[in-house]
């Protein structure tokens, strides 16, 4: 699998997930409506699927790895949607698991 491929997977599955969870909290928290939880619901469905198109065997691995795209992801969502201001130990946490989350799924193999 490509470097470039298997960014774009954790993107997408980021997308995904943290959408379909910000679905699910506006439709519980902000009272938005049994829509955004079933678009929720769907987003997140669509996560599983994204997730498992990574080409690495490994399950274990592949989420490990993706953890740390969900944690920057998360963040940004926050920036993006929210109106979220980071602090430096927000983006230097980040930071920290996207590192992790390279050396995890990168990591040379045989």
């Amino acid at each position: 699998m490509t470097v470039t491929r298997s960014i774009f997977l954790f993107v997408l599955a980021a997308f995904a997930e943290i959408g379909g969870c910000w679905l699910v909290w506006q439709a519980v928290r902000e009272h938005r409506g049994w829509q955004f939880a079933a678009a929720g619901v769907l987003a997140l469905g669509a996560y599983g699927f994204v997730a498992a198109l990574q080409t690495d065997a490994s399950f274990g691995r592949v989420l490990a790895a993706y953890g740390g795209v969900f944690v920057a992801g998360s963040l940004a969502w926050g920036v993006l949607v929210d109106g979220f201001r980071p602090t430096g130990w927000d983006l230097a946490g980040a930071s920290v698991c996207l590192l992790g989350a390279a050396l995890i799924i990168y990591q040379p193999r045989n």
